[in-house]
Order: C-alpha cells, then structure tokens, then sequence
C-alpha cells in the first residue's frame, strides 16, 4: 500500500473532493485526521471511512472552522495526540460562501472578498505553519493544495479567481521554503461534480462541459487519484508543481 504507516490530515473531508481524497488515502493504508465545517457531512464521511474497513483507533475526527486558527489548531493537535505525528497535509477546503457564485468585480462587497480568501487560504496558513516544521525536523513529508482553473480569470469569479490564484502562488513559495524536506504540490482542478456545481443549471453545466477537450465534468474521485499520486513515493520527485485536473483546460496567467 503507497501510504501504509502514514498519518494524512484532510480538510473538507465532508465534501465530494475532500471525502474522496480521504477515502482513497484509506484504501492506501494511511491513518486519518478529517475535519470539516459541517458536523452532520463530516459524520457521514466518517461513516465511508468506516465503511471501507477503518477502524476506531484509525480516524480522528472533529468538526471545524480551519479558516479561524484556533479551531485548526484544534484538529492539528487532535491528530498529534492520536498518532504522534502527521505526514501528509491534504488541504481540499475551500469554495465559496457566498448564496451567488457569480459578481461583478465592480460590485462585489469586501465581506465577500475577504470571506472568499479566509476560506481558500487561512486554513493552509495556519495548518502548515502547525504541521511543517514537523515535517522538516523529520526530513520528511508531503503538503497538497487546492487551487482551480480559474486563477486564470474569470468572469462573476473576481474574489475565488484571486483566491485561488494565490493558493498557487504559496504553494510555489511553500515548496521552495520547506525543500528539500518536504515536498509541496498543487491540484487545478475544471469543473468537478461537488454541490457548487450540482447549483447550476443545465446550460451552465453544458457550457462547462463544452469547454474542455473531455466533453463531461470531472468526478471527485479523479482529484483523489491525483491528491494520492503527489501524496505517494511515485511524486518523490515532484514538487511545486501544479498539476491541472481539468480535462485538457490549460490555465495560465
């Protein structure tokens, strides 16, 4: 098993990516910390793990805000009081909190903004500044990050495009800062069945369907398949690297 003996910590783990990374760690042999802001979806990805044969003593999980730095703190020191240490960071949070994914740049209010990037980079911040000097004191570990397509721009996508543009940004950052211990990497995803997508209608769904050269939107558990293979021995090789999952839609600035 690619991540037998290895302690991964999961963000999001309630959600369609976050709970397919999760699982997909599992059936690799790894023990688990899961959080997410949802108690009643993080029980219930809970419920796969055990499902797929995890045990008490295998799963740490506990309900959090990652995005306030006590509460991600809370789940960091969970984890280390269970296993002793953590290996993988897998940070899959992230999206928006806003009722409308889409608004104008022009009009978009600054809660909006500053909700968007509290979201998409506040936890990483506060569970790496945890998690990684660990890491580098043991020679040893593997970080993932979540970005998208859209840190390329996007129209109605102002605050998320910005957002994520910057996750990629520190992930590139992070990679040179804690080398050659740790290896630090970044999924971009394209369209991906998660709850965000499943808000639009059919001919938005369409358009991004048309979009890329695959002509469908991705599954989570093709995020899972690349989050375990920058989380594994074969990525050893591997880092600050953003790595598209987007079915041939290639962002750039």
């Amino acid at each position: 098993m690619r991540l037998s003996g290895k302690v991964a910590l999961v963000t999001g783990a309630g959600g369609p990516m976050g709970g397919a990374v999760a699982l997909r760690f599992a059936q690799e042999g790894a023990r688990l910390v899961v959080t997410d802001i949802s108690g009643d979806r993080l029980a219930a990805g809970v419920a796969a793990l055990r499902g797929a044969g995890l045990g008490e003593a295998d799963v740490v999980a506990l309900r959090a805000d990652v995005s306030l730095r006590e509460e991600a703190l809370a789940v960091a020191r969970a984890g280390l009081d269970a296993f002793g240490q953590i290996d993988i960071l897998a940070n899959i949070g992230g999206g928006l909190r806003a009722q409308t994914l889409y608004e104008s740049a022009l009009t978009i209010s600054e809660t909006r903004w500053d909700q968007t990037f509290d979201l998409n980079l506040k936890s990483a911040l506060h569970l790496v500044q945890r998690l990684a000097p660990g890491m580098v004191a043991r020679g040893h570990g593997k970080i993932v990050n979540v970005s998208s397509i859209n840190y390329a721009g996007e129209a109605g996508n102002a605050d998320y495009g910005a957002a994520k543009a910057a996750v990629a940004s520190f992930t590139r950052t992070l990679a040179i800062e804690l080398a050659p211990s740790v290896n630090v990497n970044c999924i971009v995803p394209g369209a991906i069945e998660t709850r965000a997508m499943a808000k639009l209608g059919a001919q938005e769904k369409e358009g991004y369907r048309a979009r890329n050269l695959l002509k469908r939107l991705g599954r989570p558990e093709e995020i899972a398949h690349a989050a375990l293979f920058l989380c594994g021995p074969e990525s050893d090789f591997i880092t600050g690297h953003l790595l598209p999952v987007s079915g041939g839609v290639s962002p750039s600035l």
